[in-house]
């Protein structure tokens, strides 16, 4: 299925020509093929954050779709080039490098092909091995995205299995307690996104408008405990209060209402950071009987 629909992400800003070139690539393949920004923003060499986007985003686009990613802090050694076709007919042209980890376990991948690049490279490049985003990864998506080749001209095609991922700890229920891992930040914000989904939630019949007690851990290192509200919206905390809810892509989310959690706390993302929730203790408030003397001898007092 032709798209020509083509979108790129890289870890490149804004800042130089670099996005500009990748464009002026794909145009140069086919001046009528659609570019769009997923994201330039990705920190420098994040390959976690990188792979976190695109599950993100991919599903929400027409089947046929190509995507670029370009977070290649291994380019010019001997990493793959690789195009990945996805369970709903999306293709991933990126380096080898665990871009792909949450797209594999969430989204699946049905075939991958390595890019011939004798083939699908950029005319008069050869002698350049620092710039594969533009070279090989923007021209051989501009090529599949506008049917100049095909999938099966891309390159040989390789088992999935072979496809590079990241170590990811899947969330998890023990006694009454459910951990997860914050895998990333709704940056703008300073939102945690966990990888928690709701289902585990209805498992441990935590409602809207239980209070949850929250544990953050880095490593062995606890960083942060509170008890916090759980809300179906922002509405539900007052202003600088924090919130459990429920996040864009339907798992656990942790917010300051309008304040940035990850900046006040310091929480950072990744496998190794690990977020844990339990119902808190329901707190029992009484009051003291006072008896008859009492209530006279005060009374007599005042």
């Amino acid at each position: 299925m032709i798209s020509n629909l083509l979108v790129l992400q890289s870890d490149f800003g804004i800042s130089d020509g670099a996005v500009s070139a990748m464009y002026g690539v794909a145009n140069s393949v086919n001046p009528h093929i659609r570019i769009f920004d997923l994201t330039h923003d990705i920190p420098p060499f994040n390959i976690w954050e990188a792979s976190f986007r695109l599950l993100q985003t991919v599903s929400y686009w027409p089947e046929g779709t190509v995507f670029v990613s370009v977070v290649d802090p291994g380019v010019g050694s001997e990493r793959r080039s690789i195009v990945v076709k996805t369970s709903d007919g999306k293709f991933i042209i990126t380096p080898d490098n665990g871009t792909l980890t949450h797209i594999a376990e969430l989204s699946g991948i049905v075939e991958a092909r390595i890019i011939d690049e004798n083939v699908n490279r950029l005319p008069n490049s050869g002698e350049s091995y620092t710039f594969h985003g533009r070279d090989i990864y923007a021209y051989t998506g501009a090529r599949l995205a506008s049917g100049v080749i095909s999938f099966g001209e891309v390159g040989p095609s390789v088992e999935v299995d072979t496809v590079v991922k990241l170590p990811v700890t899947s969330a998890y229920i023990k006694d009454s307690s459910l951990t997860g891992i914050i895998e990333i930040l709704d940056i703008r914000f300073g939102n945690l996104w966990t990888n928690i989904n709701r289902q585990l939630l209805k498992k441990l019949d935590i409602q809207y408008g239980d209070m949850l007690e929250v544990t953050i851990e880095k490593g062995t290192q606890q960083v942060y405990k509170n008890t916090m509200i759980f809300g179906r919206s922002f509405a539900a905390s007052g202003i600088g209060e924090p919130i459990v809810y429920v996040n864009s892509l339907d798992n656990l989310g942790i917010a300051i209402n309008q304040g940035s959690f990850a900046s006040i706390y310091k929480v950072g993302t990744g496998n190794n950071w690990t977020l844990t929730i339990k119902k808190a203790a329901k707190k029992i408030y009484s009051r003291r009987r006072v008896s008859c003397k009492e209530v006279s001898y005060r009374q007599k007092q005042s």
